[in-house]
């Protein structure tokens, strides 16, 4: 019998799916939850209450555990540095040191694919890009200290690896789609640039598999051992066509006003001034990085992912944008 499956974050959007997959896999899945979850628990998923910052908490959710899927983080582009660095490499960190003191063998962190971003575009760039040297927000940092920590790990005693996936979607979030759709209803969306730009992304179903099939080729000696990978559907598209497709779906109307990508940057840069100045702690309207995101190109070669352990989206992104329109019309 398989050992046991620890999946962190388990009530997110991502975590939940990966958390799917394994019982459907007829893995045992314990689920690390700060809330009960009663979907999961119904599932067959034993659910076990914390916060991944306290010590304790994660070295008990680690026994008797075999692999670990780290979901958990928080993301955003705005807020303290303190926030992003105890949730997002402090408690990762604490995960670490706990999986190797109770014989965790495989690991599996979940990263971004904006541990590389500096604000230009990354046209089909692969996992030899390096760290970005500046960053425009705290997520990114946090997230690349937290992936390097997993990848530096003795691979005799824990084999690790990261998986990047770019811009998650899919029935259920209420992060992406739900955030765009929000911001049309206030009319607060704005296209950047001048509406070329393509980008990379990936549905909910085709990300999860890519967790089970990295967890499943860790191995000691495997070609995926200490090594970070870019996982999206494979096929960029144009970034505002694929926005008024989404928003379409929702009954809101395309983005119809724009501003160039200077003009935003300069928005990004004054609103971060202000809000940091005053102590505002909402998010500010526009930022560096939210500027940067919305008018560069950012797709990425996943040729590593299919070499090293037999990652293909099996769920296209029209049978994907089909079930997110059932989705949308509940």
């Amino acid at each position: 019998m398989a050992g046991v499956t620890l999946v962190t974050g388990a009530r997110g959007f991502l975590g939940r799916a990966v958390c799917k997959a394994a019982l459907a896999e007829g893995l045992p899945v314990r689920a690390f939850c700060r809330k009960p979850d009663a979907e999961l628990a119904d599932l067959g998923a034993e659910i076990v209450l914390g916060d991944l910052r306290n010590q304790k908490a994660v070295a008990a959710a680690c026994r008797n555990v075999e692999c670990v899927h780290h979901v958990a983080g928080i993301a955003g582009i705005w807020g303290r540095w303190q926030k992003y660095y105890t949730v997002n490499t402090l408690a990762t960190e604490h995960l670490l040191a706990a999986s190797r003191a109770a014989g965790v063998t495989r690991f599996v962190y979940t990263s971004s694919p904006s541990v590389t971003f500096e604000g230009n575009n990354q046209n089909g760039i692969d996992e030899r890009a390096p760290y970005a040297s500046r960053w425009l927000c705290h997520y990114p940092h946090s997230k690349a200290l937290a992936e390097a920590a997993v990848l530096a790990q003795d691979q005799k005693r824990m084999q690790t690896c990261a998986l990047r996936p770019h811009l998650i979607w899919g029935p259920g979030d209420r992060h992406l789609v739900g955030r765009l759709i929000q911001r049309s209803r206030q009319g607060r969306l704005r296209r950047v640039g001048d509406g070329t730009n393509r980008i990379d992304m990936v549905y909910i179903d085709n990300a999860a598999t890519a967790h089970l099939q990295a967890a499943a080729a860790l191995r000691p000696g495997g070609a995926s051992c200490g090594r970070a990978y870019f996982i999206s559907q494979g096929e960029p598209v144009n970034c505002w066509d694929w926005i008024n497709q989404l928003l379409a779906l929702a009954g809101q109307p395309p983005v119809t006003r724009s501003i160039s990508c200077r003009r935003a940057w300069q928005l990004g840069h004054v609103f971060e001034f202000v809000y940091r100045t005053l102590g505002i702690s909402r998010e500010p309207p526009m930022t560096r990085f939210l500027a940067a995101q919305l008018g560069t190109s950012h797709f990425f070669d996943i040729q590593n992912a299919t070499r090293d352990f037999g990652y293909r989206p099996a769920i296209s992104t029209e049978e994907g944008m089909r079930r997110l329109a059932s989705d949308l019309a509940c």
